[in-house]
């Protein structure tokens, strides 16, 4: 990756991959496991469920991805206040009701079973989740190299992209957190992250694996890498 300058800020912000249970005041809702001593099930209050659309992002993808019943045309009748006259473009950023469930049921595990973590959709957050990325792939870093890095690549804009360097000039801008390029985002892409180089959390797992495999870690990164 080489050096790199200053980064043009986008004239939008796209809000990442999220999926939420919306809950009482707009709060998400988590459905956390509930241990026990024996295998069963545990129903939540009605919620609706929401998604936060991306580029790239098609109704008939939202809906495959979501088993929704009705397919692409019933989410389309379903948020066409939002979507507009035209079902084929759908903006990112947009929030789309993907189902209202009666009652969600959660298996509950048996004792022991751990309550799941849910991490802000903050800065804070998508280092600290990347970080437990990071530990389950056995890739070296710390909340502080990584806040550095992101600091100085991109001022902590997810879509920060490079557009007029030797990479861009090449057709490979630095895109997002800590400024990858496609290729190798590709090469270092973390298994179980986001495809989306915009993405925040596949964006630093990526980049903090390239930087251990070149210098170690992301903590020995102290200037363009």
């Amino acid at each position: 990756m080489p050096a790199k300058g200053k980064h043009r800020r986008p004239t939008h912000y796209r809000i990442p991959r999220k999926l939420a249970l919306a809950g009482t005041g707009g709060a998400a809702l988590t459905l956390p496991l509930i241990s026990g001593t024996t295998a069963g099930a545990v129903e939540t209050a009605a919620a609706p469920m929401t998604y936060s659309v991306i580029a790239g992002d098609t109704l008939s993808g939202i809906a495959a991805q979501h088993s929704l019943p009705g397919g692409w045309q019933q989410l389309y009748e379903a948020n066409r206040n939002v979507v507009g006259d035209n079902p084929s473009v759908i903006r990112p950023g947009i929030k789309l009701t993907i189902g209202t469930q009666a009652k969600r049921t959660v298996a509950a595990k048996t004792a022991g079973a751990k309550t799941a973590t849910a991490y802000p959709n903050n800065l804070d957050g998508w280092i600290r989740e990347s970080l437990a990325v990071m530990a389950k792939h056995g890739i070296p870093g710390s909340y502080n190299g990584i806040h550095r890095n992101v600091m100085r690549e991109s001022s902590g804009n997810p879509l920060a992209i490079n557009n007029w360097d030797i990479n861009a000039q090449n057709g490979v801008p630095s895109k997002g957190l800590l400024q990858v390029i496609h290729p190798t985002f590709r090469a270092y892409h973390v298994p179980g992250t986001s495809q989306d180089p915009y993405d925040p959390v596949a964006n630093i797992t990526a980049a903090c694996n390239y930087a251990a495999a070149r210098y170690g870690s992301i903590d020995n990164v102290n200037g363009p890498y």
